[in-house]
């Protein structure tokens, strides 16, 4: 349940449709939405990335942005917020494909009104609220076939807890993927995806099948490694850079990918939890992205 007014995006650039759309909000319960406009697609991008907001409204026929393209930048940039594509379009087919891509309704403008419009806004967000929960219930990310941070922390506390009481070591790596924004905004999101994709595979001919692999979320992977021993940290660091380089001479390839790592190793004799590991590895991470910059 939202507390206080739900918070309303309008992305669209057609001073008409503005202002009708506001009329409608003000129309109805008193304080049930807050409006928040802008006119092109980055400045609404912004917004999201700096506020909390409920719902998006969103004109695809924008002055920095056409077409489903429009969409894909903006469920990208906040996927869990519902979005409403909002459109003078009479197109079933373009709204099939609105929904598949990730947009939770589509409002036609001629055909909408104040009471139309509350109850999409309503339905959206908490169908959004829905698939969230569910997604959260799931072990497992969808994108590379890896588990999610749920799974993960689920299944890594599981084996500390045998490494502990078996005395035996592991080795936690923490792998963030270099400049997947530049590929997102220089060769376009289906080919970031790719790279995660191809980060997933990496992984998963690097370790072993015992092994737990994940996918943290965004662009950070994590494993780790049990039944390890004290010089495993570079066995596996030199094991995963002979892969990564032999993925960057295939002749195919459009982009070359690159990894920051860092290696944390857990010690039966002083036991660190799953978050203790996965922090001293994002500092070790972190170190090795800073000395690539300052090559």
């Amino acid at each position: 349940m939202i507390a206080g007014p739900i918070r309303v995006l309008l992305i669209e650039d057609n001073p008409g449709d503005v202002r009708l759309i506001r009329v409608w909000l003000a129309s109805l319960e008193p304080a049930l939405f807050e409006l928040i406009h802008t006119e092109r697609l980055a400045a609404g991008l912004a917004r999201l990335a700096q506020e909390e907001l409920d719902v998006v409204l969103l004109d695809l026929s924008l002055p920095d942005s056409q077409g489903l393209e429009t969409l894909v930048k903006t469920h990208v940039q906040a996927l869990d917020v519902p979005i409403v594509v909002l459109t003078g379009l009479e197109d079933e087919l373009l709204a099939v494909q609105a929904v598949h891509i990730g947009a939770q309704d589509y409002l036609i403008k001629r055909q909408a009104n104040a009471e139309m419009l509350k109850r999409v806004l309503r339905y959206a967000i908490e169908r959004q609220r829905l698939q969230v929960e569910l997604r959260e219930l799931s072990l497992d990310d969808d994108l590379t076939g890896l588990r999610n941070r749920r799974g993960f922390m689920t299944l890594a506390e599981h084996e500390l807890k045998i490494a502990c009481r078996t005395r035996r070591g592991a080795s936690l790596l923490y792998a963030d993927v270099d400049g997947l924004k530049k590929i997102n905004d220089t060769l376009g999101h289906k080919e970031g995806d790719a790279a995660l994709i191809e980060t997933a595979h990496l992984l998963q001919e690097t370790f072993r099948e015992s092994d737990i692999l994940a996918r943290l979320g965004g662009d950070e992977f994590a494993v780790l490694g049990v039944e390890t021993k004290e010089d495993s940290a570079d066995l596996l660091f030199a094991r995963l850079q002979t892969n990564l380089a032999a993925h960057n001479k295939r002749p195919d390839r459009s982009f070359p990918l690159s990894l920051s790592v860092g290696i944390a190793g857990y010690e039966p004799e002083s036991p660190d939890s799953v978050d203790a590991l996965l922090a001293r590895a994002d500092a070790l991470m972190y170190d090795e992205k800073k000395r690539k910059r300052n090559l």
